[in-house]
C-alpha cells in the first residue's frame, strides 16, 4: 500500500491537541516544530489539509495496535553472542508477543514495577506497521504491499521471567508489561528507504545507548528472516489485523551477554538510533 505521507509524526500541538502531521527531514528534534496536519485519527485513513500546527510533545505513532510481534534470535551475530553460537542457524526465529497496553511512548518514561524491576534489558529494532489485513502471505511482493511504514523500536525484556526454570521457556510473559514497547518518533514510508524489493533486505545501521554508553552497534542486513520472510512467516494460517507492530530482531549487544550483565537501573536512559529513521529515547523510572 502507498501511505498519504512521507514521515508521520502523532504529536500534541501547544493547545494540547492530538494531531497527526507530516514531519520534515534532517530534524533530531521535532518539539517547537511547524507540519502540516493531517485529517484524521488512525494512520491508515488520513487525509492532507493544508492546516499547519506547532509540535509541542512527540507521541507514540499508534493509539492501539492488536498486537506486537517480536522475533527473537534474528540477528547471526547476535546469536554468536549467546548460548547458541556454535549451533547452526535456527531456520524458523524465535516468537514472542506483546499486549496492546506495552505501547509507550518514543520520549516517554517506561515505569518499572518492582515485580519485574530486576534483570531489565534493551533490544533495539527495525520495527513496522501493518497498513492493511493479511493473512498466508506467499510472495515478498505482497508482504512487502502490507506495510504500512517503519519506525524505531525497543523490545525491553524482564531477563529474570525469561529463565527456563520459570517461564517454561517462553519468553513473551518477559517482554509483556505494561509501557514495554516504545516505538517513533515518525512512521516512514517504504518507498522512502532502501528495500531491495526482491528480497526484501534493507541495510540500516542501529545504535543502541544506555546513558550515552554505546550498547549495540549493528546494520538490519544481518537478519536471517528479511522482511517479507518475517511477514510471509508470521501470517502462515493467521490473520495479521491493520495495525499490527512487527518488533523484527535485535543485533549483538544486549545487557544479557555482557560479563557481568549490565541491566538497565532505575533513572537510566536507553536510546536507539536507526539511520533514515530517527532515534528514541526512554527514562527508566522503577515504582513500587
Amino acid at each position: 500500500m502507498r501511505p498519504v505521507f512521507e514521515r508521520l509524526v502523532r504529536f500534541k500541538d501547544t493547545d494540547q491537541n492530538i494531531l497527526y502531521g507530516e514531519a520534515p527531514t534532517g530534524i533530531d528534534d521535532l518539539v517547537g516544530q511547524t507540519v502540516t496536519v493531517y485529517r484524521g485519527d488512525i494512520p491508515w485513513d488520513l487525509q492532507p489539509t493544508t492546516e499547519h500546527a506547532d509540535i509541542a510533545e512527540v507521541l507514540c505513532p499508534l493509539v492501539h495496535t492488536p498486537i506486537i510481534y517480536g522475533v527473537g534470535l534474528n540477528y547471526k551475530a547476535h546469536i554468536a553472542e549467546g548460548p547458541k553460537a556454535n549451533a547452526p542457524l535456527p531456520p524458523y526465529p524465535v516468537i514472542s508477543t506483546k499486549p496492546a497496553d506495552s505501547i509507550n511512548g518514543p520520549f516517554s518514561p517506561v515505569y518499572v514495577s518492582s515485580k519485574c524491576a530486576d534483570t531489565i534489558d534493551y533490544e533495539g529494532e527495525l520495527t513496522l506497521v501493518l497498513g492493511r489485513d493479511c493473512k498466508d502471505v506467499t510472495t515478498v511482493a505482497e508482504a512487502l504491499d502490507s506495510i504500512l511504514g517503519y519506525t524505531v523500536g525497543n523490545d525491553f525484556s524482564c531477563r529474570q521471567w525469561q529463565r527456563p526454570d520459570i517461564s517454561g521457556g517462553q519468553h513473551g510473559y518477559a517482554k509483556s508489561f505494561d509501557g514495554f514497547a516504545p516505538f517513533g518518533p515518525v512512521l516512514v514510508a517504504p518507498s522512502l528507504l532502501p528495500i531491495d524489493e526482491t528480497s526484501s533486505q534493507i541495510d540500516l545501521e542501529l545504535i543502541t545507548r544506555v546513558n550515552g554508553e554505546e550498547r549495540q552497534r549493528g546494520r538490519t542486513s544481518d537478519m536471517i528472516l528479511n522482511i517479507g520472510e518475517i511477514i510471509m512467516h508470521l501470517s502462515r494460517a493467521t490473520t495479521l489485523r491493520q495495525g499490527t507492530v512487527i518488533m523484527t530482531g535485535t543485533p549483538e549487544g544486549v545487557a544479557l551477554s555482557m560479563k557481568p550483565p549490565a541491566w538497565v537501573c532505575d533513572g537510566d536512559e536507553v536510546e536507539v538510533i536507526i539511520e533514515g529513521l530517527g532515534s528514541i529515547k526512554n527514562k527508566y523510572c522503577f515504582i513500587p
